[in-house]
């Protein structure tokens, strides 16, 4: 368990951020200059708050007011950034050694071959940093952090400065350390789709202030958060089981508690789990079960909560079975004389779904 109150003075920006994450991989999102990396240094000891205090599994590391300060090594917080930081004058295996000599603790730590086979090094073990691509040399960075045995992984946009292929490669790969390792991860993005994928809980901060957080899904169906979530692109995360896949219609048939979900057909296996984006603005509402028309994903529902949005749009959160929202405009929530507990249809497009 992390529990952090951190506070600091900037010219012409003041962090006053408190928040809490247990095991998992909890995200820390928002804009560039929010302060999401500041936090993170702060929690590994590379900057000193003037003010708070950083617990890690109920061991204080940070106390301002008992003037406690833990050095940076001795917090056992692994690191991957999103420059690599590899030594260049060291090879694979003299970059992963050099994690291996910074264990400490008696936790149990993983050995040099799992991480190596479970990062899929083996052939570039003897290879020098400057002759790997983007996401090898990412593996490398992730592999030296895990082998330090770290209490917290912070990982601080790693993803950003790789193409879209090895993004992929990577978030694939966080995915099975994440099912096969379950370690403790502080990620720091301001994607939507990477924390979307990854994500157990969620910590919003905008210009220094956290917003909210809680669990994924629950805190990104929250009206008052929507403007912190994804704005214009903000919307709700689904939870579901691949049913079946149509070649025929090159189409997949996903299960949700609310119902059967179409999408252009994906590769994950029958039978495994995966999460879906649906956006508020995607969303369309039908007072009765629609007929004729193109639209296969329709769910029925009702109506739980609305506020007015900007720029005269009104944004619901409706219960289909699961958490939806949808933002439709001002005009069509008059026009449908929609009232908070009232039966209504969403409908969602197959092909607006991100996977």
């Amino acid at each position: 368990m992390l529990d952090i109150h951190l506070k600091q003075h900037f010219d012409g920006f003041d962090l006053d951020a408190a928040f809490t994450a247990g095991p998992g991989v909890t995200a820390l999102f928002g804009p560039s200059g929010a302060g999401k990396s500041t936090i993170g240094k702060m929690l590994g000891g590379l900057l000193t708050p003037a003010e708070g205090h950083i617990t890690i599994d109920g061991q204080p590391v940070f106390d301002s007011r008992k003037k406690l300060n833990i050095s940076a090594h001795k917090r056992e917080i692994g690191f991957v950034f999103q420059e690599h930081r590899l030594f260049p004058h060291y090879s694979v295996r003299g970059n992963l050694n050099y994690g291996s000599r910074r264990r400490q603790g008696a936790r149990p730590s993983l050995n040099f071959d799992e991480i190596v086979s479970l990062l899929g090094l083996n052939n570039v073990l003897d290879r020098r940093p400057i002759s790997l691509s983007g996401g090898e040399q990412q593996r490398v960075a992730l592999g030296r952090a895990l082998l330090s045995n770290p209490r917290i992984l912070v990982m601080d946009e790693p993803l950003s400065s790789l193409d879209d292929a090895r993004k992929h490669e990577i978030l694939q790969l966080l995915e099975t350390l994440k099912r096969e390792l379950n370690p403790t991860i502080l990620y720091i993005s301001h994607s939507v789709s990477e924390i979307t994928r990854l994500a157990d809980s969620l910590v919003l901060i905008d210009n220094g202030r956290i917003k909210g957080f809680g669990p994924l899904e629950e805190t990104v169906s929250r009206l008052d958060l929507l403007p912190f979530t994804g704005g214009y692109d903000a919307g709700s995360v689904v939870t579901a089981t691949v049913a079946r896949h149509d070649t025929t219609y090159q189409m997949s048939e996903l299960d949700t508690v609310g119902g059967r979900l179409f999408i252009p057909g994906c590769k994950t296996a029958v039978g495994e789990t995966l999460r879906l984006r649906i956006r508020a603005r995607d969303v369309a509402i039908s007072m009765s079960e629609p007929s004729d028309i193109s639209i296969l994903n329709r769910f029925k529902g009702t109506l739980r909560d609305h506020r007015s949005g900007s720029d005269g749009m009104e944004e619901l959160l409706l219960d289909v079975g699961f958490p939806l929202t949808a933002r439709i405009t001002r005009q069509s929530y008059e026009q449908l004389n929609l009232s908070i507990g009232c039966s209504l249809w969403a409908l969602v497009k197959s092909v607006t779904i991100s996977a």
